[in-house]
């Protein structure tokens, strides 16, 4: 799962809990179920307006037991600290935001590409190179420096120097060439897929 997919399920989550909850407080907070006549299940929180959260026997009903305490810590403290942990990783940024293309003859002038651009010019043409199952890339280094990460999966007896120098001559080299860098250092990760691709379909028998 991309980034970008696990924040926007991180956020739906968490919307929708604290949607409910904020609801369930109001309804409670406007007396909304006296008000509509609606019988809420037994056990259901803020059902009045000056109900709390938790009843003195519910805030009591463990704290004799030796676990409560641990838990009732423990738990808050993992929810603020994988908090903590989601808002460092949207901080930090692992490459570069754009990149920098000269153009020719512009007496300096350069424009800025965006390195998710790049990252799929190359996952595009390097996922159409024989053996390559799937590949992703990003965009590592500076600007100016930019470098590449690449995963590569093949397929099941794919050869491993076939592809790495397929992928150096043909997409690392235009980007190089698009880029006008001398060189575009890149860390390859490759891993070979467990299954096997379909064959297609056997060509008509000529009689």
């Amino acid at each position: 799962m991309s980034r970008s997919a696990v924040n926007r399920t991180i956020l739906a989550v968490t919307g929708l809990a604290l949607l409910v909850g904020g609801l369930a407080v109001l309804a409670g907070g406007l007396d909304l179920y006296n008000r509509l006549d609606v019988t809420m299940p037994h056990g259901w929180p803020l059902t009045e307006t000056y109900q709390p959260v938790l009843s003195d026997a519910e805030r009591h009903h463990w704290s004799d037991r030796d676990w409560w305490w641990p838990v009732a810590i423990a738990v808050p403290a993992l929810v603020v600290a994988g908090a903590l942990w989601w808002l460092y990783t949207q901080l930090r940024r692992t490459g570069p935001g754009t990149v920098t293309v000269p153009v020719p003859d512009g007496d300096g002038t350069a424009l800025r590409l965006r390195t998710r651009a790049l990252a799929d010019a190359v996952e595009t043409e390097a996922v159409a190179l024989p053996d390559v199952e799937k590949v992703s890339v990003t965009v590592t280094g500076t600007a100016r420096r930019p470098s590449v990460r690449a995963a590569l999966r093949l397929v099941p007896g794919g050869g491993v120097g076939e592809v790495v120098d397929a992928l150096d001559a043909g997409p690392l080299e235009n980007a190089r060439g698009s880029l006008g860098l001398d060189a575009l250092p890149a860390e390859l990760r490759l891993k070979v897929s467990a299954r096997r691709r379909r064959a297609g379909p056997k060509p008509p028998r000529v009689v």
